[in-house]
């Protein structure tokens, strides 16, 4: 595993190069693929504009945000779809093998298995596009109840019901965007990560919850660095990861205002904050 750097994620506003530039003088280990940046670059230059981008830095290439609209209309998702070939070869090209997207646990207007089916065959067509690149696709479940109570339908907002969906997409290059926050908000265990493979993890976030909140009143777009509070056991999560073989990005999304607040300020003291609390529960994975 190595510390990632996704600016937009700690509130730091920034182009992908500057973004690039934060990560190496923050200490991060790698940085995300903007795909639509290194599109133009490649373009203009050759995919190996792109790698030496990182290279230069001494950082790895993470991950790249999954394209597809696959949330539109058939018209949209098809549309989209057919530009996946040409972004996953290029993504390819610079060796960056790991897409991911998040999914709503809710909707008022699809019922349970309609939505089932249609996500299951969206992400089966674009799975199978992304595989014959090498590409694995990580998808995200949201856990916190108070995101989908006011909802009338209620979807997947588990570890094992996204695990179901994989099984059921078939293509065996889908796994999860694992969120340590979406996996405490949905009350999972320690065993039941224990149980996952390497395979079943494509991704990794990582952040802390508030304390004095019970665990079904948490508040999604609140958290707190990892670390800071010891809510969420982060050590405990980094090192059974790391057991079962995991070895890609570990990436901080903690939506918080005060680490927003500073990166308005200062972006380069965001990162080495951002990058203070992954030290932190790092050492204390004994990573």
């Amino acid at each position: 595993m190595y510390m990632n750097l996704t600016p937009g994620a700690v509130g730091i506003k920034c182009g992908w190069i500057e973004g690039l530039d934060l990560a190496k003088e923050a200490g991060f280990g790698g940085a995300d693929l903007n795909l639509g940046e290194a599109q133009k670059l490649a373009a203009e230059q050759g995919a190996e504009a792109v790698q030496a981008l990182y290279a230069e830095r001494g950082l790895q290439i993470g991950g790249w945000s999954f394209p597809v609209n696959w949330r539109g209309t058939d018209a949209e998702f098809f549309e989209s779809l057919g530009q996946l070939p040409a972004q996953a070869k290029l993504a390819a090209d610079v060796g960056c093998f790991r897409t991911m997207t998040w999914m709503l646990g809710w909707s008022d207007d699809l019922p349970r298995q309609e939505h089932f089916d249609r996500v299951s065959r969206r992400f089966r067509l674009s799975a199978e596009i992304l595989k014959d690149y090498g590409h694995r696709l990580g998808l995200e479940f949201i856990g916190p109840r108070t995101s989908r109570a006011p909802y009338k339908y209620g979807f997947i907002y588990t570890m094992d019901g996204m695990l179901a969906l994989c099984c059921a997409i078939g293509t065996g290059n889908v796994g999860l965007l694992f969120d340590v926050w979406h996996w405490y908000t949905a009350q999972s265990t320690l065993d039941d990560v224990r149980k996952l493979t390497s395979e079943d993890v494509v991704y990794v976030h990582i952040n802390d919850a508030p304390a004095g909140i019970d665990v079904l009143d948490q508040l999604d777009n609140q958290r707190c660095l990892p670390g800071e509070t010891g809510v969420i056991p982060n050590g405990e999560l980094l090192r059974i990861l790391h057991e079962i073989g995991y070895d890609g990005p570990v990436t901080v999304e903690p939506f918080n205002q005060r680490l927003r607040e500073v990166a308005e300020r200062s972006p380069i003291e965001a990162a080495r904050m951002t990058k203070a609390s992954l030290d932190k529960v790092f050492a204390a994975a004994n990573l």
